[in-house]
């Protein structure tokens, strides 16, 4: 079953390894498929990124057709986890701290419990 058309993704994975950024539509499609084992119309969002991590693409079925977007930073890169898993899950707040260009790994880590003031 797709998503309602303008929907928002039920859930956002980034695909771990780093694509190359001249694949389009249907390149991304057929990796989702391939390495990832989904579906690329299943309601969900997948992003990529380059080696550098400095260009992201956001590939998100929204019920009637496929949308690809990407974002450059001009300075910096995205964190981007380096997990065993093919994809990785994302919270919609650490969503948006990922797109801003802020470490969202660090933002929603837990103080030490040892130190002190």
């Amino acid at each position: 079953m797709s998503a309602p058309v303008g929907a928002a993704p039920k859930r956002i994975w980034l695909a771990v390894e780093a694509v190359d950024m001249r694949l389009g539509i249907d390149g991304l499609s057929a990796r989702i498929q391939a390495s990832l084992g989904r579906s690329p119309c299943d309601g969900t969002a997948y992003a990529f990124t380059n080696r550098r991590r400095s260009r992201l693409k956001l590939l998100v079925w929204d019920g009637t057709g496929v949308w690809l977007s990407q974002r450059r930073l001009h300075r910096g890169y995205f964190t981007w986890p380096s997990a065993s898993d093919a994809v990785f899950a994302l919270t919609p707040a650490q969503w948006r701290w990922l797109i801003a260009g802020v470490d969202w790994q660090r933002r929603d880590a837990p103080a030490p419990a040892h130190w002190q003031v």
